[in-house]
């Protein structure tokens, strides 16, 4: 179950996923702080998917998603100057997205809706070899939007960002042992939820 959770995650290249080189960012925060906008571009570039996917998991709106990504960075390109090394830049950088996006949320008049495409993607423009698989991811999409946001977003954290329970606390502001209880309660409920798809 969590296998597929990981093969569904594995579109982004290297560059702006997990595995990106933190001391370029580290170089381009640096240059941020020196006013440098062409840094802040590269920088924006760089992480706009991350957090997009990030973000959908939150409010499954394309609007809102883009709406908090630009004030995302509008926070890091003021505020660069107070980023100080004590985690990693990406670890700021989400903890600012998830802070902002909770904020966002309470604060929305209307509900937040899914967005099919967003959310599944073009099933009909599928290979038909692909169609089973890809109605089981979207089995799993829809299991996990049942989960608590809090158990939803250590998961999204693990399996769509490849991140460590250390860096998910930092980020949603929390002890290490809180991000392991809601991974636990979250697999659980997630295994219970998919029960029927275990074939």
């Amino acid at each position: 179950m969590f296998g597929l959770l990981k093969k569904n995650t594995e579109s982004p290249p290297a560059r702006s996923g997990p595995g990106r080189d933190e001391s370029g960012d580290l170089r381009l925060i640096s240059q941020i702080v020196d006013g440098d906008r062409r840094a802040f571009e590269t920088l924006y570039r760089a992480y706009f998917s991350r957090l997009a996917r990030f973000l959908d998991r939150m409010t499954h709106n394309t609007a809102l998603i883009e709406e908090i990504i630009n004030d995302v960075m509008l926070v890091v390109w003021r505020r660069a100057d107070t980023f100080d090394r004590s985690c990693k830049l990406s670890t700021w950088i989400f903890a600012i997205a998830y802070r902002t996006a909770l904020k966002a949320i309470r604060h929305r008049d209307e509900p937040v809706d899914a967005d099919p495409d967003l959310l599944h993607g073009d099933a009909m423009h599928e290979p038909e070899a692909t169609f089973s698989q890809q109605q089981l991811q979207q089995r799993v999409a829809q299991a996990l939007d049942l989960l608590p946001l809090e158990q939803r977003m250590v998961l999204n954290l693990t399996y769509y960002h490849g991140m460590a329970y250390e860096e998910i606390a930092g980020i949603m502001e929390c002890p290490v042992n809180t991000v392991k209880t809601r991974m636990f309660h979250a697999r659980r409920r997630l295994k219970t939820l998919l029960a029927d798809t275990a074939e």
